[in-house]
């Protein structure tokens, strides 16, 4: 019997057999955190193709990406994560400390902390969807969280649930693990895509 290869079906479960493969490759490049940035910025220029329907070819793309745009992606991750990080770590400090003043220096640090990452976020998207140089870059991720509140607040939304997921329910991390932060790539590529049409200056 021949195997229809134009069969929806069989279609299907090729695109969710490499967006879990995707998903794997893409934690594995995650685990040193220096990669993350890069390995972020892979994923999102991938999902961004498959959203604009230009299917390409999802694993040997994101491997190609992520050696193309590592020194930038890179550089961009250093620049906005590490103040990420150390706004989470005052944040963690003024809670310590209790009282109604603490409380509201914690509550400033959290949302300066939040504006950055979703900064982090768009700064990835505009390195998979542009060439921009490295200035630039920052600057336009600076500038979209104030431009785009909501469709910010959506990117930053994803990872934020994949992470309370796989901490609160019970065998969800299993799903994120094997297609959580592939199938998130896209639905955040679908966002990116809305926001870069409403924004060409971004280029």
């Amino acid at each position: 019997m021949a195997i229809d290869l134009e069969n929806r079906n069989l279609q299907g479960l090729n695109a969710f057999v490499a967006f879990v493969v995707l998903n794997l490759l893409y934690l594995l490049c995650c685990l040193p955190l220096i990669t993350a940035g890069a390995a972020t910025s892979a994923l999102l220029e991938v999902t961004l193709r498959y959203a604009d329907e230009e299917r390409g070819h999802l694993l040997r793309d994101f491997l190609r990406a992520l050696v193309r745009d590592f020194p930038r992606a890179t550089a961009v991750h250093l620049v906005l994560g590490l103040p990420l990080l150390a706004l989470l770590f005052i944040a963690r400090f003024w809670i310590t400390l209790g009282g109604p003043l603490s409380l509201l220096g914690a509550v400033i640090a959290l949302l300066a902390a939040l504006y950055l990452a979703g900064a982090w976020i768009q700064a990835m998207g505009l390195v998979a969807a542009f060439r921009a140089p490295l200035r630039q870059t920052l600057r336009n991720a600076l500038l979209l969280p104030g431009a785009e509140p909501l469709r910010t607040a959506g990117l930053v939304l994803l990872p934020v649930t994949l992470v309370a997921l796989a901490l609160v329910v019970p065998g969800a991390g299993w799903v994120v693990a094997t297609i959580g932060a592939s199938v998130a790539g896209y639905l955040a590529a679908l966002i990116l895509r809305g926001i870069h049409r409403r924004h060409p200056s971004t280029d």
